[in-house]
């Protein structure tokens, strides 16, 4: 019965995303009938994922994992083909120095707040200070090898960083039109004070479309980050790892490979298909359908979140991932707002 339910909503919202990418493209007109192409946005996919993994448990577990990951990737990747070289270093170069800034700073005063205040665990709370700072559960991918985490630690992090993505993709977009936030400022606060890619994107989409791309080309950027901080990591750690089995993971293999497609796309949309006339069309639909796409990923990706998951995190894990986050979000949206 529960596997039933499951894949009813997934072919409800599927058709539903399905027939307002058709409608977008060949301009067709639903009259009265358009909410049905129209009622499927990133928090009620996100939040339908939510209900039925507290009601009724995990269905598919591995199929529910691999689209979460791989179909949100892929609409990533889709995603660059809307966009040219020159908006892309753009918004890059905007949120440059506040990533720089708010990278290290994050990683310092997560490390503070975790072991100094609260007594987390060291691979704890440097996976959660991680995942904050950078990229959210992709950083936490790269960084745990690297101090051989625990697989306790990793699952910790991970469980946290998942339960405020689910919250941070409700909250953000009110709060960035309650203080009359511009497309761009909203992208590029969303890129950097929420963790994982899936919700950076998804409350960039609910706010609009210029502000999912900066939110996207800044959050991608950031996330190259993790390149700088799997190198470094070893140094603070000397200590802790000098005895620890196994071999670090090289830095190159850090970098999550969508990313460089990402990159791959934005240069061929730049070079090649905008310049002539079915080119740019094919990738005007692309990044629509990807955007569609993402919006269905955050069904799979609220479907992880359950009873077990929820219970796994404990409290003061929980308590470090929230101040930090909080703390990270009301300084760059300060800095956003008035500097």
């Amino acid at each position: 019965m529960t596997q039933k339910i499951y894949i009813a909503i997934v072919a409800v919202l599927a058709a539903s995303l399905l027939l307002g990418f058709v409608t977008e493209v060949f301009g067709l007109s639903l009259g009265n009938m358009s909410w049905m192409a129209g009622w499927v946005t990133s928090p009620i996919a996100l939040l339908l994922g939510l209900v039925f993994a507290l009601i009724f448990g995990k269905a598919f577990p591995d199929f529910n994992k691999k689209m979460s990951k791989k179909l949100l990737q892929y609409s990533v990747i889709g995603l660059g083909f809307g966009m040219t070289l020159e908006s892309a270093i753009a918004s890059g170069s905007e949120g440059m120095l506040i990533t720089i800034v708010s990278v290290f700073g994050t990683l310092a005063l997560g490390t503070l707040i975790g072991r100094k205040l609260l007594g987390v665990d060291w691979q704890t709370s440097y996976l959660i200070s991680s995942g904050t700072a950078i990229c959210g559960g992709s950083a936490i991918a790269a960084v745990g090898p690297v101090i051989k985490a625990k697989a306790e630690s990793m699952s910790v992090a991970l469980g946290v960083v998942f339960i405020l993505n689910a919250v941070a993709l409700f909250i953000f977009p009110p709060i960035g039109h309650w203080f009359d936030m511009s497309q761009t400022d909203f992208g590029t606060w969303a890129a950097i004070a929420i963790h994982d890619t899936s919700s950076v994107v998804g409350a960039g989409g609910a706010y609009g479309e210029e502000a999912q791309q900066v939110a996207t080309t800044v959050k991608l950027t950031r996330a190259l980050w993790i390149v700088v901080v799997a190198v470094i990591t070893p140094f603070f750690f000397k200590g802790k790892l000098s005895g620890s089995e196994g071999q670090q993971k090289p830095w190159y293999k850090s970098i999550p490979t969508f990313i460089l497609w990402f990159i791959v796309a934005i240069l061929l949309n730049t070079f090649v298909l905008s310049r002539f006339e079915l080119g740019a069309t094919l990738s005007h639909d692309v990044s629509k359908l990807a955007k569609h796409m993402i919006t269905l990923s955050l069904f799979f990706i609220g479907a992880g979140l359950t009873r077990e998951t929820l219970r796994a995190v404990g409290l003061k894990p929980l308590i470090q991932g929230v101040l930090l986050w909080v703390i990270i979000s009301a300084a760059s949206l300060s800095y956003i707002l008035f500097v």
